[in-house]
């Protein structure tokens, strides 16, 4: 058994300081030890999967993460660590504990991931190891575990058993209270403008500084289409993992952070906003394109037309939400959120369907992380005095 300081400590010193996960009682120790550490960031996230978009955008950021859930929730990991990370190379130490180990009597919920919990990390390719359980082995597989990662820049996982770590006593602040946020509406209940036409607007009004990431499918297509540049992160795959990454990157950087996500793709993942609400990154734009279909998969109706986005953001905790349904109304909404402290949400009423000749980056996932990772590591120009 090891203390959560002595794991902590040492994955301090080789640059893990960003956390983030879903609790389990193995995992107990280390994330009151994280919670009350100093140096460090942690983001108790709504879901496994949400967990792992966190900190892919932590990693963009320039943190070295470290994301930690119970073995049963690898299922909710499964596809950001295959289509996210896996395609835009981006590491992260996963520590994952092993309820149900076969032998040792656990809740029945457990037994089956129990049995495969190793085998499951090998068919998606995800190296692992036991977690250490003394000093000796501690710097061992740190080590092992960063050399792997810096090696294949893929994620690594340390498999937890029961009491590898010893108890902790958590020391956690309630969190402030705050005011209600504030609703702006800018609708003018016109035609909806398509997807295209509203980047498009965005493109000509977007600080050059700020980093964007755009949701899968059509959203990165066209944004891609209409303008390449370094401050754009397309996603593909991981659907839902558009706002986690901008959430884990906003934390991470003073850039402003724009999030272009979707109905669909935000309906998947709706527990983000909690989060989001909750950590309140001030820098950060949440640009919610709605259309009420999933359109890459054919226009099959979303139930986006029955939620009040707008509303569901105010009540997670965002101090500012707008409303729109035309270009010059997005155009003022974005700027008063640019203005703003946020998170913000802009919900904008889109038309479906998407450009006439839509491409798709050239620029394969890996070398767009790593372009857009440059860009926003960079030191921000120094702005003359007023």
């Amino acid at each position: 058994m090891i203390s959560a300081n002595s794991f902590i400590g040492h994955a301090l010193e080789r640059g893990f300081d960003f956390y983030t996960g879903v609790p389990c009682s193995f995992l107990t120790p280390l994330i009151n030890g994280v919670i009350g550490g100093t140096g460090l960031c942690y983001v108790g996230a709504a879901s496994e999967g949400e967990a792992v978009a966190i900190a892919a955008g932590a990693w963009l950021g320039g943190c070295r993460t470290v994301v930690m859930c119970q073995n049963s929730g690898l299922g909710n990991a499964v596809n950001p660590l295959t289509s996210l990370n896996a395609p835009f190379r981006i590491p992260t130490l996963l520590v994952t504990t092993w309820r149900g180990r076969p032998g040792i009597k656990d809740e029945p919920q457990h037994a089956l991931m129990g049995e495969i919990t190793h085998g499951l990390l090998d068919l998606i390719r995800v190296g692992h190891r036991s977690f250490p359980t003394t000093p000796d082995d501690l710097t061992a597989a740190l080590d092992h575990a960063c050399a792997e990662m810096d090696r294949l820049d893929l994620p690594f996982a340390f498999v937890m058993a029961e009491d590898s770590v010893e108890p902790e006593t958590l020391r956690q602040t309630p969190p402030p209270a705050r005011p209600p946020g504030k609703r702006q509406d800018y609708r003018t209940h016109g035609e909806p403008p398509p997807r295209a036409a509203v980047l498009e607007r965005l493109l000509s009004v977007i600080d050059r500084q700020a980093a964007v990431v755009a949701t899968t499918g059509k959203c990165g297509r066209e944004l891609f289409t209409l303008d390449d540049r370094e401050q754009h992160l397309y996603q593909v795959g991981s659907m839902g993992g558009a706002a986690g990454m901008g959430l884990g990157l906003a934390l991470s950087t003073p850039r402003p952070v724009v999030v272009l996500d979707g109905d669909g793709a935000a309906l998947m993942k709706l527990g983000t906003m909690a989060t989001l609400g909750a950590y309140r990154p001030p820098n950060l734009i949440h640009v919610l394109l709605d259309n009420g279909v999933h359109d890459s998969t054919g226009g099959q109706a979303t139930v986006s037309a029955l939620v009040d986005f707008p509303g569901v953001a105010l009540a997670c905790g965002y101090p500012n939400a707008m409303d729109c349904d035309g270009l010059d109304g997005f155009e003022t909404a974005y700027k008063a959120a640019a203005r703003s402290g946020g998170p913000s949400l802009i919900h904008v009423r889109i038309a479906p369907g998407s450009m006439a000749k839509l491409g798709r980056p050239t620029v394969p996932p890996h070398e767009v992380a790593r372009r857009f990772k440059a860009f926003v590591t960079r030191a921000l120009p120094q702005q003359s005095p007023q």
